[in-house]
């Protein structure tokens, strides 16, 4: 299980500082892995086009790499990513230790950090939450204020809402797709508790091809505690575990079930990663008990593709 650090405590309510840090963090390790072309293309720079006014070159980027950039500007935007987040209660787990990191809380700081490096490189972009129902949808655009403003209505969704949130995934995001008129990178971050059978799949899946027959580019997080919800790792006692979304409780030793659990889990995923690649749709394992890279990387990659 990851632990926040105690530097990260203190500056989880500043998501600003927080996603400077993860994202320049994670571009200094692109200089030193195979993948440092990426930090170029996600500077505040573009390839400079024979024909064009050469009035905005960098010639301080020529002088070190002998290619021409030219200066990207606030009206420049070559990518629209929409950011949608499920915010259903089994998204606050776990809830059992404040130090531990909560699906709510990586999927927040991962949108988070992805909505710096879009703003670095000058591109527009919106946030969507949903639960039962689509409940919040943004503007998209790419300015300062609209940054730190989405910025707070991230911070807030940290504090779990009063009752029981159930999810409705399907109905949410074909709601999106109807309010979506430009194509678009759409970056979906859920954990799928609700799409744990074949009807849930399928409809799941009904959205998301709607999303794609409206020629976006969709990505998905699947965000879950590995340890605890997939792999169904605790210890040899007896423990009572609760639905966060419909209170349902069930008393059970881990070890007796784990095996049949385990196999339940990997059936999902298959069918999950099957059907992503069937329509077209990127599937990104999100554990939460590991870093940020394994989002910002596989976005990085996505929005490469999605210009």
């Amino acid at each position: 299980m990851q632990v926040l650090p105690d530097r990260y405590v203190s500056l989880i309510n500043n998501l600003e500082l927080l996603a400077r840090q993860v994202v320049e963090g994670f571009l200094i390790g692109l200089h030193k892995s195979p993948f440092h072309g990426f930090s170029v293309e996600f500077s505040e720079h573009r390839l400079y086009n024979p024909g064009e006014s050469t009035r905005h070159i960098d010639w301080r980027v020529f002088a070190r790499t002998d290619r021409l950039y030219t200066k990207k500007y606030e009206e420049e935007t070559n990518l629209r990513c929409q950011l949608v987040l499920d915010c259903s209660s089994s998204m606050y787990f776990p809830e059992d230790d404040q130090k531990s990191v909560r699906k709510i809380d990586f999927s927040v700081m991962s949108a988070a950090a992805i909505m710096y490096l879009l703003r670095r490189q000058r591109d527009a972009f919106s946030l969507a939450t949903f639960s039962d129902q689509l409940s919040y949808t943004s503007e998209t655009r790419s300015g300062l204020v609209h940054y730190r403003q989405l910025l707070a209505r991230l911070a807030q969704l940290r504090n779990k809402p009063s009752g029981r949130m159930q999810s409705a995934a399907a109905a949410a995001l074909h709601e999106l797709a109807d309010k979506i008129h430009r194509r678009s990178l759409v970056v979906i971050f859920t954990d799928f508790l609700e799409n744990m059978d074949p009807r849930g799949i399928d409809a799941l899946f009904s959205a998301l091809q709607h999303l794609r027959h409206n020629k976006h580019e969709v990505i998905v997080f699947f965000v879950a505690d590995y340890p605890r919800e997939v792999w169904l790792e605790y210890d040899n006692r007896p423990y009572r575990f609760v639905d966060l979304e419909s209170g349902e409780q069930v008393k059970v030793q881990p070890r007796q079930v784990q095996a049949v659990y385990q196999s339940s889990m990997q059936e999902l995923l298959n069918a999950l990663r099957l059907r992503c690649a069937q329509y077209r749709v990127d599937l990104v394992e999100a554990d939460i008990s590991r870093g940020f890279e394994q989002v910002l990387l596989p976005f990085l990659v996505k929005r490469q593709k999605a210009n």
